[in-house]
């Protein structure tokens, strides 16, 4: 079984554990003061386990899927054995990377709490988007492919300026640090791959 697999069927596993265990849910979500305060630093890691709703674990999920397959091949091709073990260490860290940036600002604040693999995937995407630089995305009524490094630029800059404004219940702080985790992780696995990368956008 591939590793990106397994994630998906234990985030869903689990999401849907805690959609009827909200008990499991307040132990499982990340909050930043809760792990200051009691040093549960598992927290770091569950959160990712659990979404706020279907439509937010089958979204994560499928796009999980969709370049989670395709970073995963890719390093196993040029990695062999170790390949799979490496795209573990890439979704595991970046849970915790991703959500460092909101622990330091809300460690605090009682009330902030975040849930979802949306830091995680988003480290996944951008992966990918390193990887397989000819690569295309496909959005939901645009009828035409979109460059991944195009649609890579849009996105850093809309989750970066959306972090700023803090307007929805949305982190997209967390979606931001976990992209840029993944272009630095890519980039220090191999430096090559960020060459290759330029490279083809130039």
């Amino acid at each position: 079984m591939s590793i990106t697999l397994f994630i998906i069927i234990l985030t869903i596993l689990v999401s849907f554990t805690c959609f009827r265990n909200r008990l499991a849910f307040e132990r499982m979500k990340f909050n930043a003061y809760e792990i200051r305060l009691h040093k549960s630093f598992y927290r770091f890691v569950s959160y990712g386990l659990l979404h706020a709703d279907w439509m937010h674990l089958l979204v994560n999920m499928f796009v999980l899927f969709s370049f989670g397959t395709v970073v995963e091949n890719i390093l196993k091709a040029d990695l062999a054995n170790s390949g799979k073990m490496v795209f573990g260490l890439l979704y595991v860290s970046s849970l915790i990377i991703s959500t460092l940036p909101s622990f330091i600002k809300h460690r605090k604040n009682y009330y902030y709490n975040a849930v979802g693999a949306s830091g995680a995937v988003s480290a996944v995407l951008f992966a990918s988007i390193i990887l397989h630089p000819q690569g295309n995305i496909f959005l939901m009524f645009i009828p035409i492919p979109i460059p991944s490094f195009i649609f890579g630029l849009f996105y850093l800059g809309y989750s970066f300026y959306m972090s700023k404004r803090s307007t929805d219940n949305i982190g997209h702080d967390v979606h931001f640090w976990g992209a840029v985790y993944g272009i630095i992780f890519v980039a220090l696995v191999n430096p090559q791959y960020l060459v290759i990368f330029v490279t083809h956008i130039f």
